[in-house]
């Protein structure tokens, strides 16, 4: 195996997005897959080193990258050494980092050489699950999208990080970080882009408009991300396909560090289901 890790390019909002390409050698018209963290995440966090591996294994390349504005920096991708680009993360800047990703997978001679630019499938965890399926639908290039344990309506969240109008007023409101203890500051600027790109950033719109393979994986013990909001995305697109994992929380067992060399019982069985899906739509 092959694992290209730590490859830096522009975004587009003057922050640099790190990628790893995860792959086996001498191999070559592989399906991509794409993968977006969620909040207060990072692409190296818990045990998705070793789902990127494991997706390697059975025939994918797996690219997994940071946010320009997720908080980390190309020194320190991991946690939250730049809380200054936290607190002025959006959705909107997400969606512009995740389609800077496939641009430069179309662009990129060593993917071009191993990869088959035909077949990319968006993956999301939580907020990244999100962010996934408003590209997917936006986005003709992308022919499966996964959204794990997603959220399904990112207006509520606005409105339940603090009081809007103190919010306005101070300019920023903060949130902690329960294993690093940061205060971790949301600037005000957040609200007004989600107010200014509402129509685009209302999932239940590009859910519903969907034309591709949607397979939706959600544990019932999740309380970050209640299941109901799983059911949500199957409502609004019945030929989506989900699947429960009984007893699993928001990451699937998982944790950071993640420093045992098996992936956890419930994220083993994420990854087999979504094998499962993406042979079953190639």
């Amino acid at each position: 195996m092959l694992s290209q890790e730590h490859i830096v390019i522009n975004g587009k909002h003057q922050k640099p997005i790190v990628i790893d390409v995860t792959y086996v050698e001498n191999k070559t018209n592989l399906p991509i897959i794409i993968f977006c963290h969620g909040y207060k995440g990072f692409k190296d966090w818990g045990a998705w080193n070793l789902m990127a591996k494991q997706f390697a294994k059975t025939g994918f390349c797996f690219i997994k990258f940071n946010f320009s504005h997720n908080g980390g920096t190309v020194e320190q991708p991991i946690d939250f050494p730049d809380l200054e680009a936290f607190g002025n993360n959006n959705y909107t800047k997400e969606l512009d980092d995740l389609e800077t990703v496939i641009d430069w997978v179309f662009n990129y001679p060593d993917i071009q050489n191993i990869a088959n630019t035909d077949n990319i499938s968006l993956l999301g965890h939580s907020r990244g699950g999100g962010i996934t399926l408003i590209k997917a639908e936006e986005d003709s290039r992308i022919k499966n999208v996964i959204s794990l344990a997603s959220v399904s309506d990112f207006g509520s969240r606005m409105t339940a990080l603090c009081d809007l109008e103190t919010w306005k007023q101070t300019g920023v409101t903060y949130v902690v970080n329960g294993r690093t203890k940061q205060q971790m500051p949301h600037y005000y600027q957040f609200y007004e882009d989600f107010k200014a790109n509402e129509e685009r950033l209302t999932i239940k719109c590009a859910v519903s408009n969907l034309k591709i393979p949607h397979l939706i994986i959600h544990g019932n013990k999740d309380t970050s991300v209640l299941m109901n909001e799983s059911e949500d995305l199957h409502l609004w697109n019945p030929h989506s396909e989900l699947q429960i994992i009984d007893g699993a929380d928001h990451v699937f067992g998982a944790s950071h560090p993640w420093k045992k060399k098996d992936l956890p019982k419930h994220l083993n069985e994420v990854v087999q289901k979504c094998l499962t899906f993406l042979k079953n739509n190639p």
